[in-house]
């Protein structure tokens, strides 16, 4: 999945900065996991991985794979694959009114809606399939790991079929070729590391306290927040029916802004990250045009390092690209390390 922030093109100088600094890690809470692919490969090394996100969309990720070392069994179910029914079921079949169709209703043109999120097929489609997983863990057909392997396929899919730019802020006035694909499911994939891991979807200070080798922070580094760019990935998840606005659909997130967005609380933020942290290292990931300075930055770690231990890591890094074309130079992806005193 394309994310805001996404951290594909930095996992082997993540490693290689572990490797360096720490050497072996028993276990690591990776506590803004977004779309969990840094929490995977740290589960990939081996480590004891306890993954949070407070967007429920990203726990359900993470927890339909970091959380799992197979996959669920669906003894239960008494579908030999589920995956490829759920691609096949039509709305018929499940019996679903058209009329409680959420997705469809509200971000697919229909005699009420003119938002051109999904063509109707697709828009459906992720209501049957979203219905349907609901459906089966109300019955008692699949446990929590079912369920969330079921849901981390949906959440998966849904991008390939979005006519979208990158994020859900806004839709395309025309019909991108992709939508006209039809949504499909894929099996996720599972990694056993035969450790037993952990998902949470948490406010993140809650973890501070908790005791782990390494706490890795990818915060957010400018004003953008991440739920009015992924809301309905967010509501496909929750499938809470919300109260919407405006042109897109938002639904609200007043409760949910970030002190890591706003240039009057950020420093706040990280220096009660740092000080509050019972971890014995921290690697945070930012870049140079962070909201907060990297002089600033690194003068909060190294008040809280042990001395000698605090080191910043820069790379060049190719900056975040939806369809409009973006040729600034000058990116660079930090990582800072250091070991609590």
């Amino acid at each position: 999945m394309r994310f805001i922030g996404g951290k594909n093109l930095m996992l082997e100088h993540i490693n290689e900065v572990i490797r360096e600094n720490i050497g072996t890690v028993g276990s690591v809470v990776d506590i803004f996991s977004g779309s969990a692919i840094v929490s995977d490969n740290f589960k990939r090394q081996g480590m004891q991985v306890a993954s949070n996100d407070f967007l429920y969309f990203c726990y359900v990720l993470a927890r339909g794979t970091v959380g799992l070392n197979r996959k669920p069994p669906f003894r239960k179910l008494g579908i030999e694959d589920p995956i490829a029914y759920l691609n096949g079921l039509t709305r018929e079949e499940a019996g679903i009114d058209l009329d409680d169709c959420f997705i469809y209703r509200n971000y697919s043109p229909n005699g009420d809606c003119n938002r051109m999120y999904f063509q109707n097929g697709n828009a459906i489609k992720i209501d049957v399939i979203r219905q349907t997983i609901e459906k089966w863990r109300t019955e008692g057909l699949i446990g929590d790991g079912g369920y969330y392997y079921l849901l981390a396929a949906l959440i998966n899919a849904v991008p390939y079929v979005a006519n979208i730019t990158g994020v859900y802020a806004a839709y395309l006035k025309f019909w991108d070729a992709r939508t006209y694909n039809e949504l499909k499911l894929e099996e996720p994939v599972i990694y056993s590391n035969r450790r037993r891991n952990q998902c949470f979807c948490v406010d993140y200070r809650r973890l501070l306290g908790r005791e782990y080798d390494l706490l890795y922070a990818d915060p957010p580094y400018n004003s953008r927040e991440y739920l009015p760019n992924y809301h309905i990935l967010e509501t496909v998840a929750r499938y809470d029916r919300p109260e919407i606005y405006g042109v897109t659909g938002m639904r609200s997130y007043e409760d949910q802004k970030s002190e890591f967005c706003r240039k009057n609380t950020v420093a706040g933020a990280f220096e009660q990250l740092v000080r509050d942290c019972r971890s014995r290292y921290i690697l945070i990931s930012y870049n140079n045009e962070g909201l907060l300075s990297q002089d600033a930055l690194s003068e909060i770690c190294e008040r809280y390092s042990v001395p000698g231990s605090f080191k910043k890591y820069e790379y060049d890094y190719r900056r975040y690209k939806n369809k409009i074309p973006n040729d600034r130079a000058g990116l660079k992806e930090q990582l800072y390390i250091l070991r609590r005193h």
